[in-house]
């Protein structure tokens, strides 16, 4: 690898550092208020435990973006100290050659003795390249004093350099010894957290059954949804002379739901977040309870923790099929975007009526706040019948 392209890249993993020391920050003020929202309830909550381990995430990478940086320096103060070093050198043999220059001149420093050295010419010619010789070895000499002078001054350049460096790397020290404090103070806060909410067993075993009646009865009402937009579609191209492929669990497109439909799959891990602010609190798929031993909870989509009175937000554009309610998931809205379909739930306001096309990032409504002050949307990405994984589909943050 050539220095060019090393320093290149260097530069860019520094400013790809930066980036991530921004977002790092943002991410923990978002979970740092969703905290201090959950806080103001005095018993300890799930939400709660979710901010906290939202917060040590984000600690942890903050560490690890501090280490890197450290890793950056050191490598530029062993850069320095090797260029340092070989300009401390360069100037050693700069003065040893200038001092047998001094010395050699020391010999025709008179006067008399650079006449005798002329006059003692054979010819003409001879006289005029000894004069010539003087002359050059005059220049030579105030060329080596100028080069001493740059060498010096570059190397006095480079130590204050490498002295900044050293700065820098004392402080980044610093930082992270506290930011590792930090990190510490917010694991004894998640096990004080769990702890109480260990004491809390029996409430906790009740959320979870009527959480997973809850999603059975949203899963029962999306199927439906799906199973109806599939056959009302196919009628449709039934009534248009459309031929269709006779697929029964497929939603037959039209040439402009197809060309949304495939918009909205070329997106896929770029797709808007339904909410601008907040973090995933719970992951798709089945993941053992945070507090409840041997207790496995399945998630369909994700939930997204965020702040008190958050919109809910369209990832893309679509057609709003279905406006509904389910007991523990409140409101919910369903859009369509060719034969895949996004469902926003745990809604408390609705902004959106069936039928209605909505845009981009277009707002479907507030989400709601439960009795422990958790904010938190349950959203879900569908192509026909199956159910996807939405992290997969929105972008990262």
């Amino acid at each position: 690898m050539t220095p060019f392209v090393a320093d290149a890249q260097k530069k860019k993993s520094k400013a790809q550092l930066e980036r991530e020391k921004k977002e790092n920050l943002t991410r923990i003020k978002e979970a740092s208020r969703i905290l201090k929202q959950t806080k103001a309830q005095k018993e300890a909550s799930i939400g709660q435990l979710n901010a906290i381990k939202e917060k040590i995430t984000v600690q942890r990478g903050v560490i690890s973006n501090i280490s890197r940086e450290i890793n950056y320096i050191e490598s530029d103060v062993e850069e320095t100290e090797g260029i340092v070093g070989a300009l401390q050198s360069d100037l050693e043999k700069l003065k040893a050659e200038y001092a047998d220059m001094i010395y050699a001149a020391s010999k025709t420093s008179s006067n008399y003795n650079k006449l005798m050295f002329l006059f003692a010419s054979d010819n003409f010619n001879q006289l005029v390249m000894r004069m010539r010789y003087l002359q050059q070895y005059s220049e030579a000499r105030q060329k080596q004093v100028e080069q001493i002078n740059k060498v010096q001054s570059a190397l006095t350049g480079q130590l204050t350099i490498l002295e900044q460096k050293k700065r820098e790397k004392k402080n980044l020290l610093t930082i992270q010894l506290t930011e590792t404090k930090n990190l510490q103070t917010l694991k004894t806060q998640q096990d004080s957290v769990i702890s109480r909410l260990s004491k809390q067993e029996q409430n906790l075993q009740q959320e979870v059954a009527q959480r997973q009646q809850s999603v059975k009865k949203l899963e029962r009402l999306i199927a439906d949804i799906v199973r109806e937009e599939i056959a009302r579609a196919a009628r449709a191209a039934r009534a248009a002379g459309t031929k269709t492929s006779g697929s029964t669990n497929k939603v037959t497109l039209t040439p402009e739901t197809a060309l949304i439909s495939s918009s909205f799959a070329g997106n896929k891990g770029r797709l808007a977040w339904p909410v601008e602010r907040g973090f995933i609190s719970q992951r798709f798929g089945r993941h053992n309870h945070p507090v409840l031993k041997g207790v496995v909870v399945e998630n369909r989509g994700i939930d997204i923790q965020t702040s008190q009175g958050a919109t809910a937000r369209a990832i893309f554009e679509g057609k709003v099929v279905t406006v509904a309610s389910v007991p523990g998931m409140n409101n919910i809205v369903m859009v369509q975007h060719g034969e895949y379909f996004t469902v926003y739930a745990k809604l408390k306001t609705v902004s959106v009526q069936t039928g209605q096309v909505v845009k981009l990032k277009q707002s479907i409504g507030t989400v709601y706040t439960n009795s422990d002050g958790t904010t938190e949307l349950q959203f879900q990405v569908w192509k026909n019948s199956s159910t996807l994984n939405p992290q997969t589909w929105i972008s990262p943050k």
